[in-house]
C-alpha cells in the first residue's frame, strides 16, 4: 500500500509540531525551572518527573480510548482535530513563569506542567498511532517515519539550535536595561549578573519573558501544523471485524507479544539515556565549559546530522532488516557518545563525536516506529486482535517512565553533590570538582555506556526478514477472509 509525497510530508508536519512542545520541555525545561524560576534542581527533576508519570498514565488511556473510536475522519485524526488548540494553550501555560517565589511558584508549576503532559498525550498517542494505520507495508511505513523523523528533528532543530538566542532577542526587547548583546554573550551576560542582584534579575526577566512568548509563537504554529496533517491522511488498514472490544484481552495478547515486549524495554534505557543526555548537556555547557551559548552549535550540527541521516533508513532496513541494522546503530552510536567523555573542553572534538552519534543512532529513530507497527501487525496476525493504539501507547507509556527514571538518576546525583544555582554563584559552581566531574559523566560516558545496552536486549526481537515476509502473505489472506 503506497503513500503519496503529499501524504508523507502532510503526515511528518505533525511531528514538527508535537516537537516544537516536546523539545522545549526535553531540552529547556529543567533548567527554566532552576536557574530562571529558581526552583530547586530536587523540586524541578520531581515536578518533570510526576508530569511524566501522569502523562505515562495517559498514554494506554488514550491509546484504549483511541482504538475503540469510530467517526467519519477514523480513530486517530480527530484527536488532533479538537486537541490541538488545548495543546498550545497548555504549552503557553507551562512557560508563563509568572511573578512568584517558593512554594508559590511551585504550586503553579506543578498543575501546568501535568496539565500540559495530559494534553500531549491525547494528541501526541493517536498521531503516531496513525502511521501505523495509514499502510500495511512495513517498508513503506519506514518510508513514512523517516518524513516523520526529518520534520520532527526540523522542529528540534529550531528548538534545541535556535530557541536560546529568539529568548535573548525577545526578553532583551521587553526588558529595559539588559541589551541583545549582553545576553547573548556568555562572558559578558555572566559579569552583568554578578555585579548585583538588580542586574541579575533584569536578566532571569529577560529569560521569563523570552521563554513565554517564544512557546506561544510555536503554540499557534503548531496547530497550523496539526490542521495540515488531520486534512492530508487517511487511515486504512482496519481491526478484523469479527474483533471483541473486552480490554483484558488485549492486555493479555499484549503481554505475549515478543516484539512489542522487546521494543518496550529497549525504548525503557533508549529513554534513560536521552533524560540524562539532554538535560545534562545545558548544565555542561553553562558551568563545565562556560560557554552556555555553544550549546547553540551543538545542537544545530547534531539536529542537522540527524537530518541527514534520517532518510537513509529505509534503504539500510532494506540492506541489513530492522532488527540488524537497530543492534548496530545502538553499538555505534554507543561508542560515539562514550567518546563525548574523552573530548574534555575541545570543542572541535564534542562537535565530532556528537554528530557522530547522531548519524549512527538517527536511522534507529524512525525504526523504533517502524518496528512497534509491525508489531501491531504480529498481535493481529498471531492472536487475531489488532489493538494499534494500545501496542503504541503503551510503548510509550514505558519510554516516559524510562524518562522519568534517568531525570530522578540525574536530579538524585547533582543534589548529592549540591549542585544550588539558586544558592551559589556561577563561579562557586565552576569551583566545585564534584559537581563539574559528576556532570561530565553524564553528559558522555553514561549515556553511551547506556544506549550501547541497548543492543543486548534487541538480540531477542523475532521479526527477521523471513517472518516479516511471512506475516505479511498471511495477514492479506486473513484480511481477505474477514471481508
Amino acid at each position: 500500500m503506497k503513500l503519496s509525497v503529499k501524504e508523507k510530508l502532510g503526515y511528518s508536519l505533525g511531528d514538527t509540531a508535537s516537537h516544537f512542545v516536546w523539545d522545549m520541555v526535553n531540552f529547556w525545561l529543567i533548567f527554566y525551572y532552576t536557574d530562571i524560576l529558581g526552583i530547586s534542581i530536587a523540586w524541578a527533576a520531581q515536578i518533570a518527573i510526576i508530569g511524566t508519570v501522569m502523562d505515562a498514565v495517559m498514554d494506554p488511556v488514550v491509546g484504549i480510548w483511541a482504538d475503540r473510536t469510530n467517526t467519519r475522519w477514523g480513530k486517530f485524526r480527530p484527536f488532533l482535530l479538537f486537541g490541538s488548540v488545548p495543546f498550545a494553550i497548555c504549552a503557553f501555560l507551562a512557560f508563563f513563569g509568572p511573578e512568584l517565589s517558593g512554594n508559590a511558584m511551585v504550586a503553579y508549576v506543578l498543575p501546568t506542567f501535568i496539565l500540559l503532559r495530559v494534553i500531549y498525550a491525547i494528541v501526541n498517542i493517536p498521531y503516531s498511532s496513525l502511521g501505523a494505520v495509514m499502510t500495511d507495508d512495513s517498508i513503506e511505513r519506514a518510508g513514512l517515519n523517516s518524513y516523520r523523523f526529518v520534520a520532527a528533528n526540523i522542529g528540534q532543530l529550531l528548538v534545541s539550535g535556535l530557541a536560546l538566542y529568539a529568548v535573548y532577542y525577545i526578553g532583551s526587547g521587553l526588558v529595559g536595561g539588559v541589551d541583545y548583546s549582553v545576553m547573548v554573550d556568555d562572558a559578558a551576560r555572566k559579569e552583568f549578573m554578578e555585579s548585583s542582584p538588580e542586574q541579575k534579575t533584569m536578566v532571569l526577566d529577560a529569560y521569563r519573558y523570552g521563554f513565554r512568548y517564544l512557546v506561544g509563537i510555536m503554540g499557534l504554529i503548531s496547530v497550523v501544523l496539526f490542521m495540515i496533517t488531520f486534512r492530508t491522511t487517511r487511515e486504512r488498514v482496519q481491526p478484523p471485524k469479527r474483533q471483541d472490544s473486552n480490554l483484558l484481552h488485549d492486555s493479555k495478547y499484549l503481554f505475549k507479544n515478543r516484539p512489542w515486549v522487546v521494543l518496550t524495554i529497549v525504548g525503557i534505557v533508549s529513554f534513560i539515556m536521552f533524560a540524562i543526555q539532554n538535560i545534562s548537556a545545558t548544565y555542561y555547557f553553562k558551568y563545565y565549559l562556560d560557554a552556555e551559548s555553544k550549546a547553540q552549535l551543538f545542537n544545530i550540527l547534531g539536529t542537522l546530522a540527524l537530518i541527514v541521516a534520517i532518510p537513509l533508513t529505509k534503504p539500510l532496513v532494506k540492506r541489513f532488516g530492522g532488527k540488524n541494522l537497530y543492534i548496530i546503530c545502538s553499538l555505534l552510536s554507543g561508542l560515539f557518545f562514550s567518546l563525548l567523555f574523552f573530548a574534555g573542553r575541545n570543542m572541535v572534538l564534542i562537535n565530532v563525536f556528537n554528530c557522530l552519534g547522531k548519524i549512527s543512532y538517527a536511522p534507529a529513530i524512525s525504526l523504533l516506529w517502524t518496528m512497534l507497527a509491525d508489531a501491531a501487525d504480529y498481535g493481529e496476525w498471531r492472536f487475531r486482535r489488532r489493538t494499534t493504539g494500545l501496542c503504541l501507547s503503551a510503548a510509550v507509556f514505558a519510554q516516559k517512565i524510562g524518562w522519568s527514571i534517568g531525570a530522578a538518576i540525574l536530579s538524585a546525583l547533582m543534589t548529592g553533590v549540591g549542585f544550588d544555582p539558586e544558592a551559589m554563584s556561577i563561579t562557586q559552581i565552576q569551583n566545585s570538582p564534584e559537581i563539574i566531574s559528576t556532570i561530565h559523566y553524564l553528559f558522555g560516558l553514561v549515556p553511551g555506556v547506556l544506549y550501547a545496552s541497548c543492543a543486548i536486549f534487541l538480540a531477542f526481537y523475532n521479526l527477521d526478514n523471513k517472518t516479516m515476509s511471512q506475516m505479511k502473505a498471511e495477514l492479506e489472506a486473513q484480511r481477505s477472509d474477514d471481508n
